[in-house]
């Protein structure tokens, strides 16, 4: 179940397709402000939020199940899981992208102020670090290419192992101190969340 690199361009499209109400929220919620009060008001109802939120917390909980996967041995003793890395490696990519869309849906597209918009931005950026690497990965993997390097400069040449290597050590310190700081930035939403409520 390894998504192919054809697989991950289109979520990366899809992403993209995902982050656009971002873009245009301004113009959006201002219209629905003015011709349905009422649904406007419920999309901005604590209702609303909490259902949402609750389910973005539940994609959370269910993406950090990777963590357990690959390190619940050395946590828990024999903790064995069912499944392959593979498997479980797919699966946090899928959950990754259903995630961006339920965050779409919790937020309706606005970035906030304050903290909010700050913590939505490091959110974005858990994400683009997964995707640039991930996808980069497979594309380096599924190419025909044995050697890969600048033209012109055979001292800059690597094989397919070196460059994934090279690249893992790049995105993937980065990606999981940025789901870190995520983490971190998610416990003072909750709890702002429910200390202005």
């Amino acid at each position: 179940m390894k998504p192919r690199f054809s697989t991950l361009i289109v979520l990366t499209l899809l992403s993209a397709v995902l982050l656009a109400p971002f873009v245009v929220s301004p113009i959006y919620l201002d219209v629905l402000r003015e011709r349905s009060v009422e649904l406007h008001q419920f999309i901005r109802g604590e209702v609303y939020k909490q259902t949402t939120g609750y389910v973005a917390l539940a994609f959370v909980f269910l993406e950090m199940l990777l963590s357990l996967r690959k390190r619940g041995r050395s946590w828990i003793g024999k903790l064995k899981l069912p499944g392959s890395v593979i498997l479980w490696r797919s699966l946090h990519i899928f959950l990754g992208v259903g995630l961006l869309a339920v965050v779409v849906v919790h937020t309706i597209g606005s970035t906030g102020l304050n903290f909010n918009a700050i913590f939505l931005w490091v959110f974005f950026a858990v994400t683009l670090s997964a995707l640039v690497g991930v996808v980069a990965e497979t594309g380096v993997l599924e190419s025909p290419r044995k050697i890969f390097g600048v033209p012109g400069n055979k001292n800059l040449t690597l094989s397919k192992g070196p460059l994934i290597r090279n690249m893992r050590a790049i995105w993937l310190p980065t990606h999981i101190f940025l789901v870190s700081v995520f983490i971190l930035m998610l416990g003072v939403h909750v709890f702002l969340a429910y200390y202005y409520r």
